[in-house]
């Protein structure tokens, strides 16, 4: 699994973080954020992440910024794409099991670094369960498809 991770300036030191966690569990990332210092707008991070996982560049993606709210919020603006934020594991699952979110968004001010690797954990576990939640993710998608400019 290939991930793409992005952060603002008020996430860089949980994006380090989880970039660890991730070449310790061997997983693959490419980084789209913010670097040491750098003052970036997080609604163009999250453009890039998002575009990158929904071209299928990457099959999933990691979003930090403050809350995780602004990232997630701009990531779903993108066609395609279900972007969740996560704060606790039962989010973190069920937003890959009932939601098939392809980008998990988290909040450097709102959770430690302990937590967002258990997040993570989970999250990089977890499949679509399928089952009851295909026609929700099938009619999630009849509406993006619906509203989206051509």
């Amino acid at each position: 699994m290939k991930i793409a991770i992005g952060c603002d300036e008020a996430a860089y030191r949980l994006k380090v973080e989880i970039m660890k966690h991730l070449d310790e569990l061997g997983v693959e990332y490419d980084d789209f954020g913010a670097g040491e210092g750098d003052i970036v707008l997080y609604p163009d991070v999250a453009e890039s992440v998002a575009i990158a996982v929904a071209e299928g560049k990457y099959e999933r993606g990691i979003l930090t910024c403050g809350t995780g709210i602004g990232m997630c919020i701009t990531a779903n603006k993108i066609p395609g794409i279900r972007a969740a934020v996560c704060h606790d594991v039962f989010s973190a699952e069920r937003s890959r099991k009932s939601n098939n979110a392809q980008i998990m968004c988290l909040g450097e001010r709102v959770i430690g670094v302990e937590l967002a690797k258990s997040l993570i954990d989970v999250w990089l576990k977890c499949g679509f369960a399928e089952g009851r939640s295909v026609p929700k993710v099938k009619r999630i998608n009849e509406i993006d498809t619906k509203y989206r400019k051509k």
